[in-house]
């Protein structure tokens, strides 16, 4: 098996990755709050991910991997007081919160469906483990590192700081998070402002509530992914990923929780994606400042002049390290579609090449050798691309006849290619895409051309009417009149 080096964000260095039982992985992600659309920010998080989890499987590793769904709407940005982001959609839509998590819950799936991205192992959600959370809060709460308060739990970190670390993760030191921090409105049940809640104890116009031995209320923000990571991947697991947004506070709350129930650091390796910004703007629904997928698909957006396939927009993103913040404009695409195109043309070229049996004028081996390099480095696809793109230059050398290769490395390099672009990348290169924008094309010809013939028939040019009816079957399209309008059948 391939030596894999990762960078673990607690370490803050690149580490040899080692699995705590030989040839299997957990691996644990922090998916959507599901109370709007996912924007393509959202995306590029869960679609690092995707080549993380399908470079694992390709290794021959056997993965779990667990991505939950926040469908238990906490409060925005850990607060105390406020509405959560379900509740409040739901209000302002007047319909029923479930109503909410299950649409955008359906649109997550089929925006990263549409980049070709393999769905989890386990994909949990917070409110189909309510009583896991609440029997963790009871350990909690037994470890002397929570206190109850009005019906509200929040976790000592204070007290946790004494025998652990809090901030280790984020390089946050305690005595600096007691300094910068002001004392808020609504912070006078905690012992310390640091504190975050487990339990908060429901306002009657909270929709979403659960009972518990403290009151009716809902689990803190921080609690679901310590409740389903540890249920289906154990105490200790090998990779817990995320964007980097979420390294302070959310995954240094769930270290501290983890920590105090079993005195154990519950993951061995924290892996971050970084943001996508928009135009050199940070990327956010807040600020009007991002775009849906559907918007770049279809090309119905004001930021860009033209559409751009899910592939296209999938390579521009893995051109950049996962850890690397990425920039999305125009320019950017159009140059990724060109490579796109090329990097197509390329492996299409290959398998016409004529048979040689002359020497070989490719180092297949080395090639391999350099693609799997530049992958065990921190899963660094763009130096894999970069390995792909000089395959291709040599098969057009080849093409050109300036350049020999034999059958087998013809062979080789064709299946290797494959494996690396659609089974590692997740890449469609089929023309399946390209089929689906021809199908929609045709589509919307067909049908310019019956409002046309509904013209002529209605300026009684029954000439041009026929004539469009006859070309059209001439070429395999035939048109339905009815009562209702015409339609029409391949």
């Amino acid at each position: 098996m391939q030596q894999l080096s990762v960078y673990n964000s607690l370490s803050g260095k690149k580490e040899i990755f080692t699995p705590i039982t030989p040839n299997y992985v957990g691996m644990y992600v922090c998916g959507p709050t599901v109370y709007s659309n996912v924007h393509l920010g959202n995306c590029r998080t869960f679609m690092s991910f995707d080549l993380i989890y399908r470079y694992l499987k390709h290794l021959g590793y056997k993965v779990r991997y667990v991505r939950n769904i926040t469908d238990a709407g906490h409060l925005e940005n850990d607060a105390d007081e406020g509405e959560d982001r379900i509740a409040k959609k739901a209000r302002l839509e007047a319909i029923e919160p479930m109503e909410v998590v299950q649409r955008y819950t359906v649109d997550f799936h089929d925006t990263l469906a549409k980049f070709n991205n393999l769905p989890p192992s386990i994909e949990p959600t917070a409110t189909g483990h309510i009583i896991e959370q609440i029997e963790i809060i009871k350990t909690i709460l037994e470890k002397g590192f929570a206190y109850e308060i009005n019906g509200s739990v929040y976790f000592d970190v204070l007290k946790y700081n004494e025998t652990h670390n809090y901030g280790k993760l984020s390089g946050r030191k305690i005595e600096d998070l007691i300094h910068n921090t002001r004392t808020l409105e609504g912070q006078s049940d905690k012992k310390s402002p640091q504190d975050f809640a487990l339990w908060k104890k429901a306002e009657p116009k909270h929709i979403m509530r659960w009972p518990s031995p403290w009151s009716d209320g809902f689990p803190g923000w921080h609690l679901e992914c310590t409740a389903m990571s540890t249920k289906y991947l154990g105490n200790q697991f090998d990779i817990h990923g995320g964007g980097m947004d979420l390294k302070f506070p959310h995954h240094e709350c769930e270290i501290a929780q983890a920590e105090s129930m079993t005195n154990q650091a519950p993951v061995n390796y924290w892996l971050h994606a970084n943001m996508l910004t928009l135009n050199g703007q940070k990327m956010a629904k807040s600020t009007g400042n991002n775009i849906l997928p559907d918007a770049m698909f279809s090309g119905d957006n004001d930021i860009f002049t033209k559409a751009f396939t899910p592939s296209v927009v999938r390579f521009f993103l893995l051109q950049a390290h996962y850890r690397s913040i990425v920039d999305l404009s125009e320019d950017a695409l159009l140059a990724s579609e060109k490579g796109f195109i090329r990097l197509q043309e390329g492996m299409q070229t290959l398998k016409q090449l004529p048979s040689s049996e002359a020497t070989s004028g490719f180092d297949f081996e080395a090639w391999e050798t350099k693609c799997y390099a530049a992958m065990n480095d921190d899963f660094n696809s763009p130096i894999l691309i970069a390995q792909l793109f000089d395959a291709v230059r040599f098969i057009n050398a080849v093409k050109n006849e300036t350049a020999t290769i034999s059958v087998e490395d013809q062979d080789k390099l064709s299946h290797k290619m494959h494996e690396f672009v659609e089974d590692i990348m997740g890449i469609l290169l089929d023309g399946s895409e390209n089929q689906s924008a021809v199908s929609t094309a045709l589509e919307g010809t067909v049908s310019m051309l019956i409002d046309i013939r509904k013209t002529a028939r209605d300026n009684k040019d029954f000439a041009t009417s026929d004539r469009i009816r006859d070309e059209l079957l001439a070429l395999g399209v035939q048109l339905k009149d009815g009562k209702d309008g015409t339609g029409f059948s391949l």
